[in-house]
């Protein structure tokens, strides 16, 4: 029974019906909340003030009014009946608090700090779910089947100790929080039974490190860059991301610049496939997103091939991070519908894009690689039919503390760009949108 109906039963009415308990709310007005959640699920609702005797019958109680001496009642009432009652913002007045809850069923992680502050137990809790995989509730379920296998293969208990740390600390679990459970499957029952485990081989992790700011990382990026046992990374990879990879990990640099390839890319793919091979976890860590202008696809074309395993993590695109924190929308209702993401490398001192598409009207282009070949695309776009005065701007460094934006026209911006020291990584974007800038720009340089 919960007694009350605001938003905060609202929320202990919800907990509950996560559990499938049948609810019975006691209030004479409902809130939206409340309301909501009698739409769409079956909980009982008396629609008066709560009596003494209502408490009869019921396994838990929760006294939720705002009238401290209504909840004080609730407590007694149920204290007098020996039911479970929590009070809500008063955990002396009850008999149990209600932890934060961490779900990764069937594990389940409750935060309490005794009613001191639920505030900082939904902080803990928020800290906690970032750590820990919802995949984790799958790999729980997995090792539940293999329970009484182990058991009977490995009678004592310090053999099945070991079993079980052998098998929770190899690439079993990655192969879970993949989404191949049915290798993982295989690979526990290749070692149940002393076999060869199907998963000697290594394998490949082709991660996006985003645009620069180690906050933009998503949580399986990072994961899978603190257990790699070797990295491959580019040039686009600032140091504060690569520091978040395994101090113990070897770092191998495959970076390209300009007329300056440390590595060529068929040897990437050939290192890679090679190190795996040995049983390595491969980090192939790559600025942006790896299958955006990242060459990814060549890369995992190999393993492919070779029937290596691998699994690729998408990062933030450079166009969406480096737009976001110079207040650039890349689309907007009153100046673009739609967006294009191109290349401007330089062959043979040519620009090859398809000019034309570019020049629409209402329109967002987004250029990578650009730095170097700006005045060839600020006059191919004028030439193509663009106005002169299209706005215009060049990111330099985005979203890190070295940010930099100058903006211009199709016109102005070439000159100034050449009247600065402008240091890649960079990305230019071409539009309208480009005016919002100055009243939308929010990321101030030195900012982390």
């Amino acid at each position: 029974m919960v007694v009350g109906a605001g938003k905060v039963a609202a929320r202990k009415i919800r907990l509950l019906l996560k559990v499938k308990a049948e609810v019975t709310v006691i209030a004479p007005h409902t809130s939206e909340q409340v309301d909501a959640i009698r739409l769409t699920t079956k909980i009982k609702h008396m629609d008066r003030l709560f009596e003494p005797e209502d408490v009869i019958g019921y396994t838990l109680i929760i006294a939720a009014t705002n009238d401290a001496e209504i909840n004080r009642l609730i407590a007694s009432c149920a204290r007098q009946n020996n039911i479970a009652v929590n009070v809500v913002d008063r955990p002396h007045l009850g008999t149990f608090t209600i932890p934060a809850v961490v779900d990764r069923a069937p594990i389940i992680i409750a935060v309490s700090t005794g009613g001191a502050s639920p505030v900082l137990a939904r902080l803990l809790r928020t800290h906690i779910e970032s750590l820990i995989p919802s995949a984790y509730g799958k790999l729980a379920s997995l090792v539940r089947q293999f329970r009484q296998p182990v058991k009977k293969q490995f009678p004592l208990l310090d053999d099945r100790r070991r079993f079980w740390e052998r098998a929770l600390r190899g690439p079993i679990v990655e192969m879970v929080f993949s989404g191949r459970e049915r290798d993982a499957k295989q690979a526990l029952t290749d070692l149940l039974v002393a076999k060869e485990p199907t998963f000697c081989r290594g394998e490949v992790y082709l991660v996006g490190a985003g645009p620069g700011d180690p906050d933009l990382l998503t949580f399986r990026a990072l994961r899978l860059m603190q257990q790699a046992d070797v990295v491959l990374y580019d040039r686009l990879v600032p140091a504060p991301i690569l520091d978040l990879t395994r101090h113990d990990a070897e770092k191998i640099y495959v970076g390209k610049e300009k007329s300056n390839h440390s590595m060529p890319q068929l040897k990437i793919n050939e290192l890679l496939a090679s190190l795996a091979k040995r049983g390595k976890k491969v980090l192939r860590l790559k600025g942006g997103d790896p299958f955006i202008f990242g060459r990814g696809g060549e890369e995992i074309n190999d393993l492919t091939t070779q029937g290596i395993p691998f699994q690729v993590v998408p990062g933030i695109t450079a166009a969406s991070g480096c737009a976001s924190y110079a207040g650039i929308p890349l689309t907007h209702r009153d100046y673009a519908q739609s967006c294009v993401f191109v290349s401007g490398h330089i062959q043979k001192g040519l620009i090859d894009l398809n000019w034309e598409l570019l020049v629409q009207p209402r329109q967002t282009v987004v250029i990578y690689m650009s730095l170097v070949g700006l005045p060839i695309i600020c006059s191919k776009l004028i030439a193509h039919g663009a106005r002169a005065d299209t706005p215009i701007a060049l990111i330099e460094q985005g979203t890190t503390r070295k940010q930099r934006v100058h903006t211009g026209s199709l016109t102005t911006l070439p000159e100034i760009v050449e009247s600065n020291v402008v240091e890649a990584p960079t990305l230019v974007i071409v539009g309208e949108v480009v005016r919002l800038h100055e009243r939308l720009s929010w990321f101030p340089p030195g900012l982390k």
